[in-house]
């Protein structure tokens, strides 16, 4: 099958895989289609962490009228089959024992316990293996996946709003409102597609934010408070047990439910220790939500992946200037409802 037969079928495997955005982490998102003589017969997706993956999701898609043609089919897949049993067993044993002779992939899956075995595993068997179509965005669609397991540290995503001048918040650290009412649920979107989210001392206890996703759906995020001296007060929202949170402090201290604190040595430098512990913990990504100083340490330490900033319509008479993004390059920006949102990621 020529190339641009084998694009459009892996753009397909894209757009299915994009479907398990914020519901498969910390596995990668993951699409699959069969085809047979031009025809798609089945497809698929990684729906939910823990459940059948892209390749059994697309058998069993096909109609029993149809399961004879399975042998007969190409399957197209975003990411290496895998090879090892997880929650599931290995889906290039699946591939194997259907008699599909021919898969095309996406991209190589990087991760140690597959790296090329479910590909080897193929060939030996017989299948017709082709890779790199796509690869680029293949790889792109699960950046948190590669960014965790390469380079052994959460995906981080930066953000925060600004006033048109340039200020995060009022005088003395006030909280204002800045961003409009769309470019919020556009932000709990975020949230829910990231495992963790991040903020610091004066933004907990000046904001009392939530920091969970209930402008949007699904699985709220873990909440990372940084709280060398725990200041924050249990009356607030972070301590109210309804979602897991973690506070990273300098001394253990009690907590209940679903509440824990993680101690680390704030005498030395914070965030290389906080993302070791992060990817011990399978938190994938990020989204860090802090104020000023906490963003500019994750600026200061090149410890970003990408950062989006929200930029309001008003103007402030006074308060904290913004985050100074450096060694950054600007990418596109959204306009939403008049507020304007750049996206930059590392130069």
């Amino acid at each position: 099958m020529n190339s641009t037969f084998n694009e459009f079928y892996m753009q397909r495997c894209l757009e299915l895989a994009a479907m398990g955005a914020g519901q498969v982490a910390p596995n990668p998102m993951v699409g699959a289609v069969l085809v047979h003589q031009g025809r798609i017969i089945g497809e698929g997706y990684h729906r939910q962490y823990g459940q059948a993956h892209a390749e059994v999701n697309c058998v069993n898609s096909v109609a029993p009228e149809e399961r004879s043609l399975i042998p007969l089919a190409t399957m197209y897949v975003s990411l290496e089959p895998c090879a090892h049993h997880g929650k599931t067993p290995p889906c290039a044993d699946l591939i194997v024992s259907q008699g599909i002779r021919q898969v095309v992939i996406g991209c190589v899956d990087t991760f140690s316990a597959v790296a090329g075995k479910g590909i080897e595993k193929l060939e030996k068997a017989g299948v017709q293996v082709q890779t790199g179509v796509l690869e680029a965005a293949c790889r792109q669609i699960n950046r948190r996946f590669f960014t965790f397991h390469e380079q052994q540290r959460p995906y981080i995503v930066l953000k925060w709003a600004q006033s048109s001048n340039g200020l995060i918040a009022g005088a003395g650290g006030a909280p204002v409102r800045i961003s409009n009412k769309y470019s919020d649920r556009l932000v709990h979107k975020w949230r829910s597609e990231e495992m963790g989210i991040l903020t610091g001392t004066r933004t907990a206890i000046n904001d009392n934010p939530r920091l969970n996703n209930r402008l949007w759906t699904g699985k709220d995020p873990v909440r990372l408070i940084i709280d060398r001296e725990l200041k924050v007060p249990r009356s607030h929202h972070v301590w109210d047990g309804s979602i897991p949170t973690i506070f990273i402090t300098a001394t253990a201290a009690e907590t209940h439910g679903l509440t824990e604190t993680l101690q680390l040595d704030f005498n030395t430098a914070l965030l290389p220790q906080l993302m070791q512990q992060l990817h011990r913990r399978q938190i994938q990504s990020i989204l860090v939500e802090g104020g000023s100083n906490v963003l500019q340490q994750f600026i200061a330490a090149g410890l970003w992946d990408e950062a989006r900033v929200i930029t309001g319509t008003d103007t402030l008479p006074e308060g904290l200037a913004a985050p100074v993004l450096t060694n950054a390059s600007f990418t596109h920006t959204l306009q939403v409802a008049g507020d304007r949102i750049d996206f930059y990621h590392p130069a």
